[in-house]
């Protein structure tokens, strides 16, 4: 009947795991462990051993004990878990074994993260490819005016204190992005929807920015948001056409507006100019007819005067004036007689109106007293 010693003994060259335990020379109850026992390492390969450790330790401690902070880096240096500063670009030493533990901080770089879609990659040209997945968990919010809006934004960030951003809060970028939901969806909802489809969206932007940056110094958590960017601002799918349809009724509207304000401004002005020109027309004319009028009543007050001084001088001047102003206009006077052939000129007045007048001379009357 097979035992395990048995066993053991078959499997293991003959002797059994007692045997193979004892060192060379030791007698046992088989007889068969005289000439057998573990081989035990030399002097000279203890050495190697060593020399190998040696090298092994030393080559860990070279490369454990330098170490590079690139460009956009900060380092942050712990010692035995406490902080003991942070260093700048370039190469650096710090003590070996674990001792010293390093954690670069990217402080240069301006980071974002992304809301309501996500950028797959960046082609050489700088063109973005965009993943065909919707998140509308983080797009969809309600207005004011309780309408439905897909906002996609990007919060843009920099980590100003590295060592606040590692050790004062534990996930300083899942904060971010919750506080960034959070305050995008206080700010839309104290807006009707046409405001942030429209004309709110630079508002929004700038109010969101400032509301992040103010929870980020309350947590001081070393981030600071640089600027909030509204990308897609629209109405879900299921209401697209009908919001065309509302915005173009609205562009139609205001399209309208416009040509009304057009036609009034350049109505009105017209008017006004009219009228003014009329009243300005009215004011010369009565201007005129009162100095007119004035000249010939102080005209009128000194033919009184010299009447009264000399009545009959005055009346005979007057008799001639008024012919001369009258005869010139008559032209030429015939008189015929009964039994004479030539006419008789009674007044040489054609010849005095030719020399007196313009060449274009007043047209000649001509009267025919009883034959």
């Amino acid at each position: 009947m097979n035992t395990p010693k048995d066993w053991l003994e078959k499997h293991m060259g003959g002797k059994g795991w007692h045997e193979r335990a004892r060192p060379p020379g030791s007698g046992g109850g088989s007889g068969r462990g005289a000439g057998g026992g573990v081989n035990m390492p030399s002097p000279a390969q203890f050495r190697l051993i060593g020399i190998a450790a040696i090298v092994l330790l030393a080559i860990w401690a070279l490369f454990s004990t330098f170490y590079t902070v690139q460009p956009e880096e900060r380092a942050v240096v712990k010692r035995f878990g406490k902080v003991i500063g942070i260093t700048d670009p370039g190469p650096h030493f710090k003590l070996p074994f674990g001792i010293d533990n390093v954690r670069m901080v990217a402080t240069e770089r301006v980071l974002k993260q992304e809301f309501g879609f996500r950028t797959e990659s960046v082609s050489r040209d700088q063109s973005s490819r965009y993943s065909e997945q919707e998140h509308p968990e983080e797009s969809l919010m309600l207005s004011g005016d309780l309408n439905m809006i897909d906002v996609e934004w990007v919060v843009q960030y920099r980590i100003s204190d590295p060592i606040k951003y590692l050790y004062a809060m534990r996930e300083p970028e899942r904060t971010l992005h919750d506080i960034s939901e959070s305050v995008m969806r206080r700010v839309v909802g104290n807006r009707i929807g046409s405001e942030v489809l429209t004309t709110g969206r630079v508002e929004i932007s700038a109010t969101a920015r400032d509301e992040i940056q103010s929870a980020m110094q309350a947590y001081d958590n070393g981030i600071q948001v640089i600027t909030v960017e509204l990308q897609d601002v629209v109405p879900p799918a299921r209401v697209q056409p009908a919001f065309n349809e509302v915005n173009e009724a609205r562009q139609e509207r205001e399209r309208m507006i416009n040509e009304a304000t057009k036609e009034a401004n350049q109505a009105i002005p017209r008017t006004e100019g009219e009228a003014n020109r009329q009243i300005a027309e009215a004011e010369g004319y009565a201007t005129e007819r009162v100095n007119r009028a004035r000249g010939e009543t102080a005209r009128f007050s000194a033919v009184l005067g010299e009447y009264r001084a000399a009545p009959e001088v005055t009346r005979t001047r007057m008799y001639l004036e008024a012919l001369h102003e009258a005869l010139p206009k008559v032209g030429s006077v015939l008189v015929v007689q009964d039994g004479q052939v030539p006419p008789v000129p009674l007044l040489n007045l054609r010849n005095a109106q030719a020399s007196s007048a313009p060449p274009a001379a007043a047209p000649v009357a001509s009267a025919k007293e009883g034959k």
